[in-house]
C-alpha cells in the first residue's frame, strides 16, 4: 500500500491553499515529503521550489530554503520559557554569549503580533494547549519565509484566537507569502482559502478555486460517499437515573492565591445521556473533567458520586474502580503510549484482570484486545502495530477502546474529535451514541460548538469556573450558548 500515489500539488505566491482529507488520506505524508522529513531519493516524482528541483534531505535543508512548517502535534520544549522556544536553535549571540535581553525583547515583539497576552518569561509547561500552539506558530512566523505550512493550527485555539490567527494569515498572504493550510474545520477553510485540494487514499482527487466548491462537495470528495451518510446521530430516548452527581465542586488555583479554577459547580448526568460542556478557553472545562477523574489541578472540595459510590479526594485508580473513564484532550501525551502497540494500549489499564498468579495471560489479552479493535473498526495492519503509525482518528479509537474494554458507567470525553477528519469524526459520534444506547452516561467537552449542540441531550455552559447556564437540547441555540459563555 502506498501512503502517496501519484499526488500532484502546486502552490502559488501570495495564496492560501487548503489541503483537506480524512485522517490517513496522505496529508501529513505529503507535507513531510515537501519539507525533507522524507528525504530526497526516498520517493518517486519531482518537487520544484521556485522553479528549480528541490532535493531536501532534511528539515534543515527546507528551512534554509525558506519553508517553515508547524505540525499538528506540538514540538515545544515545555520546561523552557516562551521566549526560549521561539528562538530555539537560533538564539542571538553577543560577544560570544547568548544575548538573553535580545531574546526576551524580540520574543515580546513577535508574540504581540498575534495579539495574545502571554508572558514570554513563562515556562511553556504552565500554558494551556491553545497557548502552546500559539507559541509554536509564533516560532514559525518569527522569520520572513516565502512558504508557511500549517497543519491544524487552530485545532486547540479558542474562537477569538482563531479569528486573530486567520487575520495574521491574510496579512501574510497580502505580503506575497504562500500558505499551505491543513484543517478539518471546513468553515475555516471556506473563510480563508483561495484554493482547495482534496486528498483521498493517498491520491489527489480534486483541486479548484474555493468559489467552485460547496461544503457538501468537499465532504463527498474527502470520504467518497454522500453527505447524508455521515450526519450527526439522533438524540437519545429517555435517560435513566443519575449516573454522576456533582455538588458544589470548587478547585483552588495552586499558582494564584485566592483564585478559583472551578467555583461551586453542581450538576448531574443520567444513564444513557450525553451532557455537553461548552465555554471559552480558560472557563474550567478540562479542569472539571480532571477533577472528576482524580487529578484535580489544585486543592478541591465538594461531592462527587458515581452511582451509589462517593469519591473523596480520590485518585484515578479509585475513579476507575467507581466506574469513571477519561479520554483526555491530548491523546498522545495523556491517553496513549505511542511507541507501544495497539494491543498494549488497549489492555494497559486492565492488566490485573488478565493476570493469573501475577503472570499475564497473553492469549486472553490478545483475544480481548483484537476483539475490541475489530468492534471499533480500528484501521491497523495488526494489533501489534505501534500506535504512532495510526491516523489520528484511529488513535482516538484506541484510547476509547482502552476504557470500553471495562464498560465504565460514566465516560468523560475531553475534545473527543480534536484533529480528526469529518469521516472519522462521524464514526466517533455514532460510537458515542451507541454507548449511551447501552445505558452509559457521557460528559463531553468540545471547543466545536456545532459538535456540542448536535450531539448533546443537554448543554452546560461554564464561564470563569462557574456554571452559568443549562440548556435542554431544543433550547441550546448557538446564540444562547455564546451569550452564557461570554
Amino acid at each position: 500500500m502506498r501512503a502517496l500515489d501519484g499526488v500532484s500539488f502546486d502552490l502559488r505566491p501570495g495564496e492560501i491553499h487548503a489541503l483537506v482529507g480524512e485522517n490517513g488520506a496522505g496529508k501529513s505524508t505529503l507535507i513531510k515529503t515537501l519539507i525533507g522529513e522524507h528525504p530526497y531519493g526516498s520517493f518517486s516524482g519531482q518537487i520544484l521550489f521556485r522553479g528549480q528541483p528541490a532535493r531536501f534531505r532534511s528539515l534543515h535543508d527546507s528551512r534554509a530554503a525558506g519553508i517553515a512548517a508547524v505540525h499538528q502535534e506540538l514540538s515545544v520544549v515545555k520546561h523552557l520559557t516562551v521566549a526560549e522556544n521561539i528562538f530555539l536553535g537560533d538564539e542571538p549571540v553577543r560577544l560570544g554569549r547568548v544575548d538573553w535581553d535580545a531574546i526576551f525583547r524580540h520574543a515580546e515583539a513577535v508574540i504581540r503580533t498575534l495579539g495574545v497576552d502571554i508572558d514570554v518569561r513563562t515556562e511553556v509547561v504552565n500554558l494551556g494547549i491553545g497557548e502552546q500552539q500559539l507559541v509554536e506558530i509564533t516560532r514559525a512566523l518569527r522569520r520572513s519565509t516565502p512558504v508557511l505550512i500549517l497543519d491544524e493550527p487552530t485545532a486547540a485555539l479558542a474562537e477569538h484566537e482563531v479569528v486573530k490567527l486567520l487575520g495574521i494569515l491574510r496579512e501574510l498572504r497580502s505580503r506575497g507569502i504562500a500558505v499551505v493550510h491543513i484543517s478539518h474545520k471546513l468553515d475555516e477553510v471556506f473563510a480563508l482559502a483561495d484554493r482547495i485540494t482534496v486528498l483521498r487514499d493517498g491520491r489527489s482527487v480534486a483541486c479548484a478555486d474555493t468559489a467552485q466548491w460547496t461544503r457538501d462537495k468537499v465532504v463527498e470528495a474527502m470520504v467518497g460517499r454522500p453527505v447524508s451518510e455521515i450526519d450527526m446521530p439522533v438524540a437519545a430516548g429517555r435517560p435513566g437515573g443519575a449516573a454522576l452527581q456533582v455538588s458544589g465542586v470548587t478547585v483552588a488555583d495552586p499558582d494564584v492565591p485566592g483564585r478559583r479554577l472551578l467555583d461551586d459547580v453542581s450538576f448531574e448526568v443520567r444513564a444513557g445521556e450525553i451532557v455537553g460542556i461548552a465555554g471559552l478557553m480558560g472557563a474550567g472545562r478540562t479542569e472539571l473533567l480532571r477533577t472528576l477523574f482524580g487529578v484535580a489541578p489544585g486543592p478541591w472540595q465538594g461531592r462527587i458520586r458515581v452511582g451509589d459510590f462517593e469519591l473523596r479526594q480520590h485518585s484515578p485508580r479509585q475513579a476507575i474502580a467507581a466506574g469513571l473513564a477519561l479520554v483526555p484532550e491530548d491523546r498522545k501525551q495523556q491517553g496513549l503510549v505511542v511507541m507501544f502497540s495497539v494491543l498494549e494500549n488497549i489492555s494497559m489499564a486492565h492488566l490485573r484482570e488478565f493476570c493469573t498468579a501475577g503472570v499475564v495471560d497473553n492469549l486472553r489479552e490478545f483475544n480481548d484486545g483484537r476483539r475490541q479493535a475489530e468492534t471499533l473498526d480500528v484501521k491497523t495492519p495488526s494489533v501489534h502495530a505501534a500506535v504512532r503509525t495510526l491516523s489520528g482518528g484511529n488513535q482516538q479509537k484506541v484510547v476509547l477502546g482502552k476504557w470500553l474494554l471495562k464498560q465504565p458507567k460514566v465516560l468523560l470525553l475531553d475534545e473527543p474529535t480534536r484533529g480528526i477528519d469529518v469521516g472519522a469524526k462521524s464514526e466517533i459520534h455514532r460510537l458515542i451514541r451507541r454507548l449511551t444506547d447501552t445505558g452509559m452516561a457521557v460528559l463531553m467537552v468540545s471547543s466545536e460548538l456545532p459538535e456540542v449542540l448536535g450531539l448533546s441531550d443537554r448543554v452546560l455552559v461554564l464561564r470563569e469556573g462557574r456554571l452559568s447556564a443549562e440548556f435542554a437540547r431544543a433550547d441550546a441555540t448557538p446564540e444562547a450558548v455564546m451569550r452564557a459563555a461570554t
